[in-house]
C-alpha cells in the first residue's frame, strides 16, 4: 500500500495550520507602502483578511482531501497545481495579517477538518462530480472576494491588490475544472455550500 498521499496529506496540514507556507511567487502588495489606516479601518481590514487566509485554509484542505480520492491522475494534477497556488494566498494572506497586527481564526483547526471531510466526500461522488465542486466553490468564493474589494478600506491599496490576485487565480481554478469535465451540482447541493460558507465568513471575521 502506497502511504506517500497520506504522508503528503498530513505534512500539508502541518503546514498550513501552523504557519510554515512558503509562497511560491511574491505577494502582490511587496512594493506597496503601508497605508495611514484608521483604527476601525484596521479593524474592518483585518477581520476581511482573517476571512480570505482561513478560507486558503479551507482551500487546502479541500484540494488535499479531493486529490487523495480522486480516480484520474490528469484530475489529481489538477488538485495538485490549484493547491501550489493556494499556498501563495495563504502565505500572503497570513502575512498582511501581520502587517495589520492581526492573528489568524482560532478555529482553523476546525475548519480545515471539516473542509477535509467535505472534499472527501465530494471525491467519492466520482472525478465529475468532485470537479463540478470546485466549479461551484470558486464562482463563490470570486463573488466573496469580489464584494471584500468593495468593502476593503479604499486607501488600503495593500489588501486590495492581494485580494484581487487571489480572485483572478480563483477564477482560472474554476474554469480549469469546468474544462476538464466538471458536471453541475444540484441546487440544494449548491445552497447547502453557500450557507456553509456564510457560516464561515461570520465567524472568522470576529473569532
Amino acid at each position: 500500500m502506497d502511504l506517500s498521499p497520506l504522508i503528503l496529506g498530513f505534512d500539508r496540514a502541518l503546514r498550513t495550520l501552523s504557519g510554515t507556507v512558503t509562497p511560491a511567487r511574491p505577494t502582490p502588495a511587496q512594493r506597496l507602502p503601508e497605508p495611514p489606516l484608521q483604527p476601525f479601518e484596521r479593524r474592518d481590514a483585518a477581520g476581511l483578511m482573517r476571512v480570505n487566509h482561513t478560507g486558503e485554509v479551507c482551500a487546502q484542505a479541500l484540494y488535499a482531501a479531493q486529490a487523495l480520492v480522486a480516480r484520474d491522475p490528469s484530475v489529481r494534477e489538477h488538485y495538485a497545481q490549484a493547491a501550489r497556488e493556494e499556498e501563495d494566498h495563504l502565505a500572503w494572506t497570513q502575512a498582511r495579517l501581520a502587517e495589520l497586527d492581526a492573528r489568524p481564526s482560532l478555529l482553523n483547526p476546525l475548519w480545515y477538518a471539516g473542509s477535509f471531510a467535505i472534499g472527501a466526500a465530494a471525491g467519492i461522488a466520482g472525478d465529475r462530480a468532485n470537479l463540478g465542486f470546485v466549479v461551484e466553490t470558486e464562482r463563490q468564493v470570486e463573488e466573496h472576494l469580489t464584494a471584500h474589494i468593495e468593502r476593503l478600506p479604499a486607501n488600503d491599496t495593500k489588501s486590495r491588490a492581494i485580494v484581487t490576485q487571489m480572485r483572478d487565480d480563483e477564477a482560472r481554478h474554476g474554469a480549469m475544472a469546468l474544462e476538464a469535465g466538471a458536471l453541475p451540482l444540484p441546487f440544494p447541493v449548491r445552497r447547502l455550500m453557500r450557507t456553509a460558507a456564510d457560516v464561515m465568513r461570520a465567524v472568522a471575521y470576529r473569532i
